[in-house]
């Protein structure tokens, strides 16, 4: 994926420019990334996680193929290139299958990536970095990179059999897990520049025991705690003087920078001085679908007002529902009880009601409700109140009064931060 090595020897030469992954599976966050895409002539990296998409389905029910077909298909219809999509996979390795033993869980990690190459991705994040089923916790560097070249052989095998441009690839993990943290935070500890070079080093000696010393220079980015989280209901900001000494660090590295993870609800001048700092790859997921969320609620609400509760589509109450009645996806992630956890269910940063837009119950509500609100458009007062971005958006022409365009230009709220920070890099302080 030469884009990101472009991205890369940019950084060496003295020119900061980033690139953001959108990590999201649902449609209209696709489509307002490719329509965001098109707006600003830029390229789109999307991201598919492993736990949402894999050979046995994730929680999408897609495997990797199915991903690539859908984004297509969306790219189709609303007439973007396809060559201006990139494919990433992320956290691939045995997360899915961490309750199995480890030789069980990487064969199954073997088909993962084989099944991601074929498929069409090109910026592979290595993870080994979960403990599986009598493993040690924590797992050694040496065992992490171990797994990690295993998996790169299978992704280069794949990447042969099928051609194409050759895979790049993302090594190491943040922490806390993935998606954001579980517990409260305060204060997150920067990854210190000598754990960063373990973590490196590790790998180097892994691909080189097992050959693979070709694609070491393929290996673009690691990922790093810069000091940036979220959990339910607080934002840790990027300090950059905190970073500092992990930032220059990298500058040793002539073909790798930081990939950056959850970085969601970032201030913009905290996502340009990430991507200044070397953080060239921002990923974000939840706030995009928060965004989604904030938009349908506000429809939902729009509706219910016009037309009474009786006959509204209670797209609300739907997914309340889904999520009680099917807790997988939250329980462990929610301490809370009561009129705290109903907040948490709908409020929460981490947005642990992603998981439940893709439900049939819940597609259908929100297909009505948008055909609802598209047959009978809000009053521009009732958009003032509910949804005040985007009815100066509508005043000033720039989108419909339509439900569809009402929940994109909420999600291209977020969209605009991510390549505004990129283009800002240079010039942030």
């Amino acid at each position: 994926m030469q884009i990101m090595q472009d991205i890369v020897s940019a950084h060496k030469g003295g020119s900061p420019v980033g690139i953001y992954s959108v990590c999201s599976a649902h449609p209209l966050v696709i489509e307002a990334s490719l329509r965001h895409g098109e707006a600003t002539d830029s390229v789109v990296l999307i991201e598919a996680t492993s736990n949402q998409v894999n050979q046995d389905g994730g929680y999408t029910g897609m495997q990797p193929a199915d991903f690539v077909a859908r984004v297509h298909a969306i790219a189709d219809r609303i007439g973007f290139d396809r060559k201006d999509i990139l494919f990433g996979g992320d956290h691939l390795g045995p997360n899915c299958w961490q309750h199995l033993p480890a030789d069980e869980a990487m064969d199954r990690s073997d088909v993962l990536i084989d099944g991601y190459v074929r498929a069409g991705f090109r910026k592979i994040h290595l993870d080994c970095s979960m403990s599986c089923k009598g493993d040690p916790v924590p797992l050694t560097d040496a065992i992490v990179a171990a797994r990690a070249s295993r998996l790169c052989a299978v992704a280069e095998a794949a990447w042969r059999a099928v051609g194409g441009e050759a895979p790049v690839y993302i090594i190491g993990t943040e922490v806390p897990v993935p998606g954001g943290a579980t517990e409260d935070l305060d204060s997150l500890v920067v990854t210190s520049p000598d754990a960063a070079a373990a973590t490196i080093e590790a790998h180097r000696l892994a691909f080189d025991r097992a050959g693979l010393m070709d694609a070491w220079p393929r290996v673009v980015g690691l990922v790093v705690q810069p000091g940036v989280e979220f959990d339910h209901h607080k934002v840790v900001d990027y300090v950059p003087t905190a970073a500092t000494r992990l930032s220059r660090f990298i500058e040793q590295f002539p073909t790798m920078v930081f990939e950056a993870h959850s970085t969601d609800y970032q201030t913009p001048s905290a996502l340009a001085a990430l991507v200044r700092d070397h953080f060239a790859i921002l990923k974000v997921g939840p706030a995009l679908t928060y965004a989604l969320r904030e938009a349908l609620l506000a429809l939902d609400t729009i509706e219910r007002e016009l037309v009474g509760a009786d006959t509204a589509c209670n797209v609300r109450e739907t997914v309340a529902r889904a999520m009680a009645d099917n807790p997988a996806h939250w329980r462990k992630y929610y301490a809370s009880g009561g009129a705290q956890q109903r907040l948490d269910l709908e409020y929460s940063y981490s947005d642990r009601i992603r998981y439940y837009w893709a439900q049939p119950a819940v597609e259908e509500a929100v297909s009505r409700l948008i055909a609802s609100l598209n047959a009978s458009p809000p009053p521009l007062t009732m958009l003032s109140q509910y949804m005040p971005g985007e009815y100066w958006a509508v005043r000033e022409g720039r989108i419909r009064n339509r439900a569809e365009e009402l929940i994109m230009h909420r999600i291209d709220t977020v969209l605009k931060m991510y390549s505004g920070a990129s283009q800002a890099a240079e010039t942030s302080e």
